[in-house]
């Protein structure tokens, strides 16, 4: 399959939102087995332009997050043979089948973003999604149908890594880490989950050293791991233990104050859970907010 998402803004573009998009759109094609080429447009714009379209084509006098235009006749299912025959009859002159428009409102991205408690990118992915979706013939006027398309958007979501995560699936994420721990001198195992802004999660777990300055906490083990990725944005972190409270050493505090100085922290231990937030337990914490990067004569 080849082809891709044609992006255009008419606002200031969202940093890493192309390479993320293209993605979203590869992983909606496999998700439905478009083998075809194929391609979408996405216009990325205003509230009031997008209440412009709504009235003009849909008679909806309001904003909304998304609208998306199909160009073709789709159902669900483009491995059916009749439905590859279709795409193949719409190929247009690039040789691929345009599958449609989508055009989505950056200001309600932000604003659901900010309710849902994530990232800018990850509301846009979903949203991208989601229109894609529907340009392939899915809906959700129906409960089955509802049903059935939330199921292809959390199936590709999840292929992206990209999910909305509650705090007992951090935690659940964190117990499994736990177990990968490395204790052969505390005997205490631990294991964490970081929760990024775009959904995605990095976990680790502690390992320990027969130098014990070399050992590695469970949280920085997963910090690491997420920055060594690209990711420096975060909402939350899950961990635990087996015997108490993990709650975060000193130097695991001052390691996700650097990047994430209000982060959740949630702590479990035998079916208790405890939260508070990082400035609570790093009170007057020192990070680049503070002129670090000025020290180190950095700009």
């Amino acid at each position: 399959m080849t082809g891709n998402i044609v992006i255009e803004w008419t606002v200031p573009p969202v940093q890493g939102t192309e390479e993320m998009l293209q993605k979203a759109f590869r992983a909606c094609m496999e998700a439905e087995k478009i083998t075809l080429p194929a391609y979408a447009q996405l216009m990325i714009t205003t509230d009031e332009e997008i209440h412009r379209l709504n009235r003009e084509y849909r008679h909806v006098d309001r904003a909304t997050d998304v609208l998306s235009f199909p160009s073709t006749a789709a159902h669900p299912g483009y491995t059916l043979g009749e439905h590859q025959n279709l795409l193949r009859r719409e190929m247009d002159d690039t040789g691929a089948c345009f599958l449609g428009d989508i055009i989505i409102s950056l200001e309600r991205a932000y604003a659901q973003a900010e309710e849902y408690g994530h990232s800018p990118l990850r509301e846009l992915t979903y949203l991208t999604v989601h229109a894609l979706f529907h340009l392939m013939g899915y809906d959700h006027m129906e409960e089955c149908d509802k049903r059935s398309m939330r199921a292809m958007e959390e199936k590709v979501m999840e292929n992206l890594g990209v999910t909305r995560v509650t705090d007992q699936e951090l935690i659940k994420k964190a117990e499994e880490a736990m177990q990968f721990a490395y204790v052969p001198y505390s005997h205490y195992k631990v294991g964490a989950a970081l929760l990024a802004k775009d959904g995605r999660i990095f976990t680790g777990c502690n390992i320990e050293n027969g130098s014990y300055g070399a050992t590695n906490c469970a949280e920085r083990t997963a910090l690491f791991k997420a920055v060594s990725e690209g990711c420096r944005e975060f909402s939350a972190i899950a961990i635990t233990a087996e015997k108490s409270a993990p709650w975060p050493c000193g130097i695991c505090r001052q390691a996700l104050n650097e990047f994430a100085p209000d982060i959740r922290v949630i702590v479990s231990c035998q079916g208790n859970v405890e939260e508070s937030a990082l400035p609570q337990l790093l009170p007057h914490g020192f990070g680049p907010g503070n002129g670090t990067l000025d020290y180190l004569g950095k700009e």
